[in-house]
Order: C-alpha cells, then structure tokens, then sequence
C-alpha cells in the first residue's frame, strides 16, 4: 500500500509537473491566487459559488469586474444608450428620433415631408416605424419639440399603431389635437401638456423642456437625462433677442446644462450654410409697416400657416391702418381657430372678418392671409393666380406680398404663381424685393453660440441634407470638438454612447412610407414607377376573347391608346399595331401555347419592340384576355 501511495503521489507530480512548464510559472501564480480568494471567501457568510474559479483571467486583467456566463467568468458589459434616427438625417422634414436604453424607449418629434416630384399623386411621406412596432412595448413617450409640420404631422399614423402619451407645450398640443380631430384619434389619445422650465420623467430618461425661440411659438429645446449622461436636442431654434411673443430664450439653463456637463448635442442644420445672425422676427413688422402706410390697394399676404408670429404682425399693421383682415386656406383657418383659442393670437374685436364679406369693403381697407407660400397647385394662392378660386379674384387692384422664402425644390413652382399673378396685372414683392420675411432657424453665429454655451463631449448635426450636416460637423470642429467625436449619421443608423465611449453599430429599419389619399404604404416603388412611365409614354390596352377550352382567338384584338397618340390623326399606326397583335396570337396558337400568362407576355414583348421601332417610344402596354364559353354560347 506505501509503494502504491509513493507511485501515485509520484505520477501526480509528473502530472502537474507537465501542466506548469518552467516558462509559463505565471500561470501557477493565478492558481494559487485563485486558491487563496476561494479559502477567503469560504469563511464569509455570504454564499458564493466558485465554478470555474480557476478560469480566472491572467493577473494583469483582475481589476476588471467579472460575471458568470454560459459556465465561463466574463466582464460586466454596462448597458449603453442607443439614439436612432428614423428621419430627419440627410433630408428636410420628417424628424423623429428614438432613445432607448435597455427596455425603455423614448420618442421625440414624428414629422412628415412633403412628396417630392416624382412622387407622382402622392400627398404625404411619413418615416417608416417598423423598428417602433417590434418595440412598442417598450416606449414611454413621445415627446414634441414644436407644433411645424415636419415634427408633428405624422403623429395620427403613428398613434393608428402604437397609442403612447404625447407630451408637448399648450401650442404645440392644441396643433396636434386639431390634426387627430381629423383621423377621429382625438378621444383614444393622451395627450399630457408641459410648460417650458418642466421636466418629465419616464423610467431612466428625465426631458426637461427648454424655452427656444422659433417661428413658431411654444418651442423647446430638450435636455433628456440618462443614465450614460445628459443630451440636448434643441429642436429647431433661432436667436431673437426681441421675440414677438415676449418669451425669450432661456440662455441661462443653456449655459448651467454647459458648465455641468452635456454628453451629446444634438443641433439644428437647416440654416448652416448662410453666415452671421438670422434676423429678428420684430423685422418684418416694421417693413409691414412701411408696406401697408403707402399702399391704396388690397394686400394679399402669402405666408406659412403655422407661423403664428407672423400673421400676428400683419394683423397688427392691418388694425394700424384701419385694414379689416380676412383668412383663406384650409390650413391656415385651422392654426389662427387653435392660436386664438389658446390666447397666442390676438385681434380687436372686428378686425377679422369672413371671407364672403369682402366684397362690401374697398380695397384699400382689405387684407386678405392666405396659403400657397411654396407654390402649392392646390393652395388658395395658386388657385387665385389661375382664376380658379371661388372667393378672390386677383386684379391690378392688388398688391400680393411672399412672406417665405422657397423651401429648396420649391423654386419653379413659386417662380409660376409669380407670373401667373403679374399676368393679372397684380403687384407681386418677395423676399429680395423687401425684407418680408425672415428664418425660424439659426445661421452659422448662432449655431456657433449654441455649441459654445453647451460645450458637448460629442456632437450630432440633426435635421438637414448631407452637406448641411457635414459643414456643422465642421464648424464644431473649429470651435475644439475632437472630428472623432462628431457623429454624421443617417436614417436607421445607431449611435450607442456609453460612460467612456461613443460609436456607430447596427442599422435598423428606417425609409419611407407614401400616403396617397387614404392608403398609407399601399403607393410604393412600383407603383411610382408606372405613374412615371404612364405620365411619360401613355398606355395601350390590348383586348382579345379566346375560347376558354382551346385559347383560340374568338373576337379582336382591339387597341385602346390613352397619352400615347391622338388616335384619329394616327389610324395607320393603330392599324399596323392591330396586325402585329394578331399575327403574334396566331403563332401562340401555331405554338399551341395555352397558358395566358405566356400568352400575355408574348404580346408585351412583341409590341414594346415594334413601337418602340416605329415612334422611339416605350408606353405601357396592358393585354386584357377574356375567356369565353363556346358551347355555353352555342346552347
């Protein structure tokens, strides 16, 4: 038995002897390190378990908290905040932003653009919220910075899906709730008003709402409180120091968020290419001033909507000199309803009067708001300039004011209602005629005194076009912002930012979706694509009755043309088509060829090759097969 205890004793220390070569003696010291922290920790009265203890890491790497995982010791990974925009990156309008961190997720803004040309017949483009869909669960919020278009507009499709709470300022909600009156959501919606100065708490995430002057009022910045630190989304924001309404910019809390600490700024792009100061609001009322006291002739004033402050301005020149003012526009209508009500719009009693009462008034005592700013086909102005709209009929009696300036894209539409009207013989003054009109949104100043005030770890450009966002990537850098710390994202892209860290990881899905009268994503890339072809080439309709047993031609084919040729002056051409059509349907009979889809795609092939031939043209071209019953018939 001692020879057998020897030898065994003797094979272990061989054994161990190979498990710990002389070069690798590091090694043994975490095992006994390891067997030392197990000893310890025995005697505590706290139980822990020590699987796998000795899979320690080496030394050098022990300060590091550990977990266990799947059987194996790992570092604690912190969870990281995630910022996805699903809108709003590379573009103009459709602003919405997610913040989620671990199973909690914020909303802030939910906009919509405006379709752009080729999007033939389409009304609206909203952001595509898939990603919100898969987590709906986990959303607390959405919150709105401001009550424009393209930061509300697509909240009603929104909340069709997903019905979350919406926190705004009284404005921004009274906007909001007239657009959900509607889409008849306004009885299931939560709506939950805030005040400039408040905070919010959801989870994790604390919004603070920060005063923001803008072009419209009831605007607000957003300091979002998280875990991983505090970001700052200023909405979009312009420096007045002589608003309209009074409400100043509340600098103050700015440059306290500064000096305490921002993680992320989130800054507004649209105006990033134009130098200097935006011009105060107060600006344009002194030239409305000036405008209105030499003018004998009915002002018509062209402006946006939802800009509040400046329908307050005409308003108060009109009532100066004794002008009564009427509203044209659906739209519009809506906004002055809503801002009256809620008290940020104020008129003497008398001074706003129906549209159908115009006629009794001179036109020196007339000025009449309305839409159409951007050349809209269906706004009231375009419709004045055409001679199509019902209530005003523009004469050289007029004097018509563009209080905006052309969205870009916008341009050769503004550019033919400007015509149109001089046709008429009206007087027409716009922006680089007179300063009638000034920007809701920061020049390169004034974006340069926001990153200053905040003085961010990281920055992100919002709102804006590739080359808007890249040029306010570049101021922050000449203002000492590392260029590794600016972060040009893209719709659906992720930024995660953790204690230490920030970096770009997955994509999510992100895009578009088109709304064209009721159907909301029914329109899509094929779709538009024959709308394009349709409005380019025409169409040819192909019919032909085939017997429903042998697919022999029973009657035709007959060609109907619609934007293809004027068929009375083109008879040869359609005649010629007819022979085509027909010698192709006989050699599928020759063929034996049965199958209609064959037989269709046959006929499109043929044809598109032989007009194209003869008119260098490419319509569609739609065969329509109909099956009759021969022996039906025959009985």
């Amino acid at each position: 038995m001692k020879e057998k205890k020897e030898k065994d004793s003797h094979v272990k220390n061989e054994k161990s002897n190979m498990a710990i070569p002389n070069a690798k003696k590091e090694k043994s010291k975490t095992k006994l390190l390891a067997k030392d922290t197990r000893e310890k920790l025995s005697k505590a009265k706290t139980k822990i378990e020590f699987e796998n203890v000795d899979t320690l890491p080496i030394v050098s790497n022990m300060n590091k908290p550990a977990i266990k995982k799947h059987g194996k010791l790992a570092n604690i990974a912190k969870p990281k905040l995630k910022i996805i925009p699903l809108g709003g990156m590379n573009e103009i309008g459709k602003n919405i932003t997610v913040f989620e961190y671990e199973n909690e997720i914020i909303v802030v803004d939910c906009g919509l653009a405006f379709p752009e040309d080729e999007m033939l017949g389409v009304d609206l483009v909203i952001p595509d919220i898939t990603y919100l869909e898969r987590n709906k669960e986990k959303i607390k919020a959405v919150v709105i910075t401001h009550g424009h278009e393209d930061h509300i507009g697509s909240i009603p499709y929104l909340l069709k899906k997903i019905n979350v709470p919406i926190y705004g300022t009284k404005l921004t909600l009274g906007l909001i709730k007239a657009k959900l009156v509607e889409h008849n959501l306004d009885k299931k919606a939560k709506l939950k008003c805030v005040n400039a100065g408040e905070s919010v708490k959801f989870g994790k995430f604390k919004v603070e709402f920060i005063k923001v002057t803008h072009s419209i009022a009831d605007s607000v910045a957003l300091a979002i409180t998280t875990p991983v630190g505090v970001v700052l989304h200023t909405g979009d924001f312009k420096v007045d120091y002589t608003p309209i309404d009074g409400q100043y910019m509340d600098f103050q809390r700015l440059a306290e968020l500064g000096k305490e600490g921002v993680t992320l700024l989130m800054s507004d792009s649209t105006n990033v290419q134009r130098p200097g100061h935006t011009m105060s609001e107060s600006s344009v009322g002194k030239e409305f001033d000036r405008i209105f006291s030499n003018c004998t002739k009915r002002i018509i004033v062209a402006t946006f909507a939802s800009n509040i402050h400046r329908m307050q301005q005409i308003i108060n020149s009109a009532v100066k000199f004794k002008r009564k003012v009427a509203v044209v526009g659906r739209s519009m209508l809506n906004v002055m309803s809503v801002a009256q009500e809620l008290g940020y719009l104020n008129a003497p009693e008398g001074t706003i009067i129906d549209i159908d009462k115009i006629n009794i008034y001179n036109p020196e005592q007339l000025v009449i708001i309305t839409t159409g700013s951007q050349g809209e086909p269906m706004a009231a102005l375009s419709r004045m300039s055409a001679g199509e709209h019902k209530k005003v009929q523009v004469t050289p009696d007029d004097l018509v004011i563009f209080s905006s300036s052309p969205i870009p894209g916008n341009e050769k539409s503004v550019g033919r209602v400007t015509d149109e009207l001089e046709k008429l013989g009206a007087e027409v003054i716009y922006n680089q005629l007179a300063d009638v009109h000034v920007s809701g949104h920061a020049c390169q100043e004034e974006l340069k005194l926001m990153l200053s005030l905040i003085k961010p770890k990281y920055f992100m450009p919002v709102h804006g076009e590739y080359r808007f966002l890249k040029q306010h990537g570049e101021i922050a850098v000449s203002l000492g912002t590392p260029k590794e710390n600016i972060f040009l994202m893209e719709n659906g892209r992720t930024l995660e930012i953790g204690e230490d860290s920030a970096k770009m990881t997955t994509q999510v899905p992100s895009g578009i979706v088109l709304v064209d009268g009721l159907g909301v994503g029914d329109v899509g890339n094929i779709v538009l694509r024959d709308r394009q072809l349709l409005s380019e080439n025409g169409m040819i309709i192909i019919v032909v009755s085939l017997d429903r047993k042998t697919a022999k031609v029973v009657s035709g084919p007959d060609i109907v043309t619609r934007g293809f040729v004027y068929v009375r002056e083109s008879e040869s051409l359609m005649e010629e088509i007819k022979e085509i059509a027909k010698k192709e349907l006989e050699k599928c009979e020759q063929e034996n060829i049965r199958e209609w889809s064959t037989i269709k795609s046959n006929l499109r092939d043929t044809l598109i090759h032989y007009i194209y031939g003869k008119t260098k043209r490419q319509p569609m071209i739609l065969p329509i097969l109909m099956d009759v019953d021969l022996d039906k018939l025959k009985k």
